[in-house]
């Protein structure tokens, strides 16, 4: 896109991502950089600053005209523009060609299905899925990418879905535990909803443990 000028301060606008939102029948837009609302999205980019060009609602931003105070108190409850800007950013439809979009979504396709092939296994084999074969299956069960949605919240539901279709259950991780002898009770009981099973328990003055257990507790096992 060329140079956009806004003419509440005549700051030229280069680089524009635009983010459109409608809403109590207004359009809104915002000016972002390109490939950061993505990012921001995907948590990726924490810096608003680096995502938006400028912290102010407008109508069009091509014309530079800025959204009325009463149109956002009305649409949004708030005449804050860095709020307002937040609301449409994370919510809004970002405006990209075709061919941009295509190349998003296909990226993001990719990224599920790796995501998918790292945290989980066929049970049957124990093995893990090549990135290929969960793509396929994505597709045999018409999944259709977010944009709005960052790639792991997808990943999770393409896990779900997918156990309709396809053995599939997270990889577990094989952990060793060793703790003295009068903690044995207590970690025992808070360590039980988190193990598969146990393939090792022994007593040498300590309480040894070697468990199975699912990849998604791993930080429990820390607490």
């Amino acid at each position: 896109m060329a140079g956009i000028f806004t003419p509440t301060n005549q700051i030229k606008l280069t680089n524009v991502a635009l983010v459109r939102m409608k809403k109590g029948g207004k359009r809104f837009e915002i000016a972002c950089y390109k490939n950061k609302v993505v990012s921001w999205r995907q948590k990726v980019e924490k810096d608003i600053d680096e995502v938006l060009q400028t912290h102010t609602v407008f109508t069009n931003v091509s014309k530079g005209q800025v959204a009325k105070k009463e149109d956002l108190v009305k649409c949004f409850g708030t005449e804050d523009h860095s709020k307002v800007c937040l609301q449409i950013l994370d919510k809004g439809e970002l405006q990209v060609s075709e061919k941009e979009r295509q190349l998003q979504l296909e990226s993001m396709f990719r990224d599920i299905a790796t995501i998918v092939a790292e945290k989980c296994v066929n049970p049957e084999t124990t093995k893990p899925y090549t990135v290929s074969l969960i793509e396929k299956a994505m597709r045999d069960i018409h999944f259709s990418v977010k944009t709005t949605r960052n790639t792991k919240q997808q990943a999770l539901e393409v896990i779900r879905l997918l156990k309709a279709s396809i053995p599939l259950e997270r990889s577990q991780m094989r952990v060793r535990i060793q703790v003295p002898a009068r903690e044995a009770k207590k970690v025992r009981e808070k360590l039980a909803p988190l193990i598969t099973r146990t393939e090792h328990e022994g007593w040498s003055g300590d309480l040894e443990l070697v468990n199975r257990g699912c990849r998604a507790h791993s930080r429990s096992y820390l607490c």
